[in-house]
């Protein structure tokens, strides 16, 4: 079976999973993890795509990030690997890619999940027991979120900037809601639409976005057809 072209809405955020081959690390020191944002900073700068926030770990990299079009994101990820990767192999006599086939990415109905998205990723760290707090983890968002410091490389989505007027309210806003436990449905939804790269979010966002896409928004349907139209 043809492999579905990969699922991109323009103009709608997306959870951009990039997972490291059989599990093994993608970065091996902070100098990898220094050039991956170089990169990063680069290819997004040349391919039209907004950064929200990310978060790196040892064999996975989730990003947030908004392509203008249809093609900028696949542009943005591919320039992104011709950089980083030559310079990972001849850093660690490696050959190939370290990443684990096609990156993953959802597009999500920004209203409802957004802010549950990166809350999601930036929380990655504490759930491996790296960090007490995201915004102690060097290697993500979370530390521009909660003020301690400016990450040139994100775009603040409009829905973080309506957690409060100015820089100080929207960063005491985000840290208090870092302290409420994330909903356990909510959750496992952001999980599998990141695994899978499916669109997350309501039927009217299902509705929209089908209207910008050639691609089927969700999987089919398990088991036998019906045999009768509906």
């Amino acid at each position: 079976m043809a492999r579905l072209p990969r699922l991109v809405v323009p103009g709608q955020p997306h959870l951009v999973l990039q997972r490291g081959r059989d599990a093994r690390p993608v970065f091996v020191d902070d100098t990898d993890r220094l050039r991956y944002l170089e990169a990063l900073r680069g290819a997004l700068r040349d391919s039209g795509v907004a950064l929200h926030g990310y978060v790196l770990m040892d064999d996975h990299v989730h990003l947030l990030d908004t392509p203008s079009t249809a093609e900028s994101l696949g542009k943005a990820m591919q320039r992104l690997g011709r950089r980083y990767v030559p310079a990972f192999n001849a850093r660690h006599g490696a050959s190939g890619s370290p990443w684990q086939g096609r990156f993953r990415a959802a597009p999500i109905d920004a209203e409802q999940y957004l802010l549950a998205c990166l809350r999601h990723l930036e929380m990655n760290p504490v759930r491996h027991g790296l960090v007490v707090l995201p915004e102690d983890y060097r290697w993500s968002s979370a530390a521009h979120h909660a003020g301690r410091r400016r990450d040139p490389l994100l775009s603040e989505h409009p829905l973080f900037w309506r957690l409060g007027n100015t820089p100080f309210e929207r960063e005491a806003t985000w840290r208090a809601l870092n302290q409420l436990p994330i909903d356990a449905v909510q959750a496992q939804a952001i999980r599998e639409a990141a695994l899978k790269g499916w669109a997350l979010g309501g039927p009217s966002f299902l509705r929209e976005a089908a209207r910008k896409t050639d691609r089927r928004l969700l999987p089919l349907a398990r088991g036998r057809p019906s045999g009768r139209m509906k």
